[in-house]
């Protein structure tokens, strides 16, 4: 008897007791446990709908936040690759008849001789290095260098992306509560998805990310692309050297990053898969729109407005005016 009145003595496991055991000396010192506990408070003080389930819900809303937050980045990016595309690339263009008249000249000046072939090695050469070298006066003068450009962007979004899924992880260590939560296909919130769907949803919308810049072209867009990639085969053929173009680099790993996401979201706690399909969503419509855009901006930028024609008067007719009234 006295035993059964100490049982029910003994205070209740409550939610906060659940959440301090998540603290062991491991999260201390990583100082993950104010994060942890931030955001079980924040699904807890959200005033969400009893229908949706608050801890899922609470990861798609700081996966959107987060995302918006660092949308100026890479708005900032693609302002530095459009000056590219409408301010150097165009005067390289224009003076590229002007080095080559110039590099002919010190040709002949110096007194260069030599076979066909060697002449025109040699020439291709020297214009190469005077456009390589006006071409980075330019960059620095617009502030628009390429590399940065294309890597920052994608840089910024590193450290939210793995403290975020570090955090979920954590909390999706046992006891936890998200292990009494379900949503879509996860069981659970605590453990992979076990009919693979996100994972798979994950490795699906990484591809369309990467490959989004092609739907918004069109047939001549899609033309010059090959042109372009033929004479740079070309000229490698010839003896040039190649080219390293960041972006396509960035491509072909973003590719085989989408093969190996779905093998790594298949293990990962559902709320982490969650994070990871929320984030490459907006990924999807972020890169599509902005995609679109520069499209829509080259168009109008090449197909100048069709001139506006008078309209003549009808034949037969005079004008208003032109002819007097006989008596």
């Amino acid at each position: 008897m006295l035993a059964l009145q100490r049982a029910c003595r003994r205070p209740r496991h409550t939610y906060k007791v659940a959440r301090i055991s998540l603290s062991t000396p491991a999260t201390r010192g990583l100082s993950l446990q104010p994060f942890c506990d931030g955001f079980l408070d924040l699904a807890l003080a959200l005033p969400l709908p009893p229908s949706l389930p608050p801890y899922a819900t609470t990861i798609i809303l700081v996966t959107l936040v987060s995302r918006f937050a660092l949308l100026p980045i890479s708005i900032w990016g693609k302002e530095r690759t459009r000056r590219v595309e409408e301010i150097v690339m165009p005067e390289i263009e224009k003076s590229k008849p002007l080095v080559a008249k110039l590099v002919f000249e010190q040709m002949k000046s110096s007194g260069v001789r030599g076979d066909k072939q060697f002449l025109q090695k040699f020439h291709n050469e020297k214009c190469v290095e005077l456009l390589t070298t006006q071409r980075k006066e330019l960059f620095k003068k617009h502030k628009c260098s390429p590399l940065p450009s294309i890597i920052i962007p994608p840089l910024s979004q590193i450290p939210v992306f793995i403290g975020f899924s570090i955090i979920l992880g954590r909390l999706s260590v046992d006891p936890t509560p998200f292990d009494a939560e379900s949503f879509l296909t996860l069981s659970t919130l605590a453990h992979p998805d076990p009919t693979m769907t996100l994972p798979v949803v994950l490795g699906f919308l990484t591809m369309a990310n990467v490959e989004s810049g092609n739907w918004v072209m069109n047939a001549a867009e899609r033309e010059q692309v090959r042109k372009t990639e033929e004479q740079e085969a070309k000229r490698v053929a010839d003896g040039g050297k190649p080219r390293i173009h960041p972006g396509k680099v960035l491509k072909t790993v973003l590719r085989g990053l989408s093969i190996f996401r779905i093998v790594i979201a298949a293990m990962t706690p559902g709320s982490v898969t969650l994070y990871w399909v929320t984030s490459a969503a907006f990924g999807l419509v972020q890169t599509w729109t902005m995609e679109w855009m520069d499209s829509r901006r080259r168009r109008n930028r090449i197909t100048p407005p069709k001139p506006s024609v008078a309209q003549a008067p009808p034949s037969g007719k005079s004008r208003p005016g032109s002819t007097k009234k006989r008596p």
